[in-house]
């Protein structure tokens, strides 16, 4: 059976945020692990469009995640904790919050965008030219690197998909060259 095929019989073909019927698509939730039903969640364009967009971000839509929150999917648990968190200024999203409850995987999982961090706290990752970088992006490398602890070499023009962040340092993301998991500084990489 297809993903988006499990996804619509698991969330009774609605949005696992909201419960719109309409205009669904299956949404992987960032960082992945493995990828899969256990990583995604059905939700409607207009979720989707606020969760990537947060200038978009209206307050009351979010309203839904009062009932959305104690899903027992860990996907929606962990969209449901961001989208609060981004929005706890407005106040009743702090209350939802406070009864919220996440094993330490998962609430590990919700905070690795950098998510519910006050804005001073957050390392903001930028490539040569300055872009912000995120979770899931694709870059390119702008010179050769030799990969300390092996013999390769990351050729120039290499992309590097689905890249990590590490939430210590702003000069250092994760990525897969070819089947090798490796470090890269920032000022080497290009965002695409």
């Amino acid at each position: 059976m297809s993903l988006e095929r499990e996804l619509q019989k698991r969330s009774n073909s609605q949005c696992e945020l909201c419960s719109s019927p309409e205009h669904l698509k299956v949404y992987q939730v960032l960082p992945t692990q493995k990828g899969g039903l256990d990583e995604s969640l059905m939700a409607c364009s207009t979720c989707i469009n606020q969760i990537e967009n947060p200038e978009t971000t209206d307050a009351n839509h979010w309203r839904c995640l009062n009932d959305s929150m104690w899903s027992e999917h860990k996907a929606v648990q962990v969209v449901a904790w961001r989208m609060l968190s981004r929005l706890r200024a407005e106040g009743w999203p702090q209350d939802l919050l406070d009864m919220m409850y996440l094993d330490e995987e998962t609430i590990e999982w919700a905070k690795a965008t950098g998510e519910g961090e006050d804005e001073a706290d957050q390392v903001v990752h930028r490539d040569v030219n300055g872009v912000v970088l995120e979770t899931g992006d694709s870059v390119v490398l702008i010179k050769d690197l030799k990969v300390k602890g092996s013999s390769m070499v990351a050729k120039q023009g290499t992309a590097v998909r689905n890249i990590r962040l590490d939430r210590e340092n702003e000069n250092y993301i994760e990525g897969k060259v070819g089947p090798t998991q490796i470090v890269i500084i920032t000022e080497y990489v290009k965002k695409i």
